[in-house]
C-alpha cells in the first residue's frame, strides 16, 4: 500500500471517508459489542489519536501496543496470546485492515459458538486473485478441513474474519511472535473449528489502486 501507508496505517485508510477500522467499529457497536481490543506496530500512535477511548460509538477501547511493549507486530496468535488479559473465554476477532460491510457480529452466534465445544468459527470467502489456492476445505458437517478440499472439490481462503475460544492461544507466550495458522490447522485436525462460507462483500484492500476503485464504486453497494 506504499506511499499511502508511509504515513498512515493501513486500518486508518479511509473508504467513502471512513478509516477501514471504523466500518469495523460501527458494526460492532450496532451488533452489540462494548469493549474493542486493538492490537497495533506500524505508526501505533496514530490509532489512540484518531480514534480515542470509542465513546463515540458506544465502545470501551483497549490498545495492545506491540511495538512500544514488544519491539514489533506479533502476528495474529502472538498478538490475541498478549490481549488475552481483556477478552473473554469468547470473542470476535476482524482484521482492521479488509472492507467487509455487510458483516454481522450476530449476538446469537456467538452465544452458540459460547456453548459449543469449537475452538473457532472462521468465515470464508472465495479465493481472490492473490490467493487462488486458498486455505481449508469445507466438510459437508461444516467443518474445516486443513489437508484438502471438501466435498465441493473447493479450498477457500479465511476472510479475517472469526469467533475464537481464548483455549486456541491460551499456550502461545505473551510477547512471542507466532502466527494463527498453525493452531487452526491443529484444530481442524481435532474436528474443533467451524467454517461458513461468507456471501457478502469482502475486500483485503492490498493496494492503492484497489482502494481507490473502492471509493469510486456506489456507496449503496457498501451498505449491509
Amino acid at each position: 500500500m506504499r506511499p499511502l501507508t508511509d504515513h498512515t496505517p493501513k486500518p486508518l485508510l479511509e473508504v467513502h471517508g471512513k478509516p477501514l477500522i471504523v466500518w469495523h467499529l460501527e458494526a460492532l457497536a450496532r451488533d452489540g459489542v462494548r469493549e474493542v481490543v486493538i492490537n497495533t506496530a506500524w505508526l501505533e500512535e496514530r490509532f489512540p489519536a484518531a480514534l480515542g477511548d470509542g465513546s463515540r460509538w458506544g465502545l470501551k477501547l483497549h490498545y495492545s501496543m506491540e511495538g512500544r511493549d514488544h519491539g514489533g507486530a506479533l502476528e495474529t496468535a502472538g498478538g490475541i496470546a498478549s490481549a488475552l488479559p481483556w477478552l473473554g473465554e469468547a470473542f470476535w476477532v476482524v482484521s482492521g485492515d479488509i472492507y467487509c460491510p455487510g458483516f454481522r457480529f450476530d449476538a446469537g452466534l456467538a452465544h452458540d459458538f459460547t456453548a459449543s465445544d469449537r475452538l473457532a468459527q472462521l468465515w470464508l470467502v472465495p479465493n481472490p486473485d492473490f490467493h487462488p489456492r486458498g486455505d481449508f476445505g469445507i466438510s459437508a458437517d461444516g467443518l474445516g478441513l486443513a489437508d484438502g478440499p471438501g466435498p465441493d472439490g473447493r479450498r477457500w481462503t479465511y476472510s479475517n474474519l472469526a469467533l475464537l475460544r481464548a483455549e486456541l492461544c491460551r499456550g502461545v507466550p505473551s510477547g512471542t511472535r507466532a502466527p494463527l495458522g498453525p493452531l487452526l490447522f491443529e484444530g481442524m485436525r481435532q474436528g474443533r473449528i467451524g467454517v461458513t462460507a461468507y456471501p457478502g462483500r469482502w475486500e483485503n484492500v492490498g493496494t492503492p489502486q484497489q482502494l481507490a476503485a473502492l471509493n469510486a464504486s456506489p456507496l449503496g453497494e457498501d451498505a449491509p
